[in-house]
């Protein structure tokens, strides 16, 4: 198996929940944090974990770039997972040309949980999601709309739905061997979560999220997790 963040870039989050390139906001003050989507390779699959912000680069799609730098077309992709549809997480799996929807990953099954989904459909009023990109996923034909608590997405990759950031995000338990990695999502985005106890204003339920990290941290450290780390622009994996 091999796990390979692709590491889109850092953003300053604007009070709009705009997601502006450091590069041309790096004075700003405020929230600033990287979008690393995750490439899981096993035998069978090639696996994205969440699909970045949907940035461009010359017209062209970065997670496509950053798949071409490992050798990777985004038709090889068989299975993408998504732990919620907030739009840094959602955005990069397809494109909005000539009025239509078009996905950026023609062979994967898409995978997400339908609770979730219902309840972003009814967010309207929030910056945090980008409905031109949400509304097509339920017209979508490579859906796999989850309705359990918990499962086996693949072998090596189990679910588990916990909520907290938002009220059905589910989390990802990868087995490689002996080996456990974990992904939290926004639930614990960078590393400074282990840091301090703190919940949240911005979660759904920032207390939830809280425990839930103080649950983890002590099965980390039993059971020798490693991290994979969606938001945090010095690390990838601790």
């Amino acid at each position: 198996m091999k796990i390979i963040p692709l590491q889109e870039g850092n953003y300053f989050v604007d009070k709009n929940r705009a997601f502006i390139p450091l590069t041309s906001a790096i004075n700003e003050q405020g929230l600033k944090l990287a979008v690393q989507p995750f490439l899981v390779i096993t035998n069978t699959d090639y696996t994205l974990i969440e699909t970045g912000s949907g940035h461009e680069n010359l017209g062209r799609p970065i997670i496509k770039d950053l798949l071409a730098k490992e050798g990777i077309t985004p038709e090889q992709i068989t299975k993408i997972f998504l732990t919620h549809f907030h739009k840094d997480h959602i955005d990069g799996l397809g494109v909005n040309k000539d009025g239509e929807y078009q996905i950026n990953f023609p062979n994967a099954q898409v995978f997400g949980q339908k609770r979730e989904y219902e309840y972003a459909l009814l967010q309207t009023q929030s910056t945090s999601y980008n409905f031109s990109k949400l509304i097509p996923l339920q017209h979508l034909p490579n859906m796999v709309w989850m309705q359990e608590d918990s499962g086996n997405l693949i072998p090596e990759i189990s679910y588990q739905v916990v909520g907290g950031h938002s009220p059905y995000l589910q989390v990802f338990w990868i087995k490689d061997g002996a080996e456990t990695y974990f992904f939290g999502s926004d639930n614990l985005p960078q590393e400074s979560y282990w840091q301090h106890s703190i919940a949240y204003k911005s979660d759904y339920d920032g207390k939830k999220a809280r425990d839930l990290r103080t649950q983890w941290k002590q099965q980390a450290q039993e059971e020798n997790w490693k991290i994979l780390l969606y938001h945090d622009m010095e690390k990838t994996i601790i």
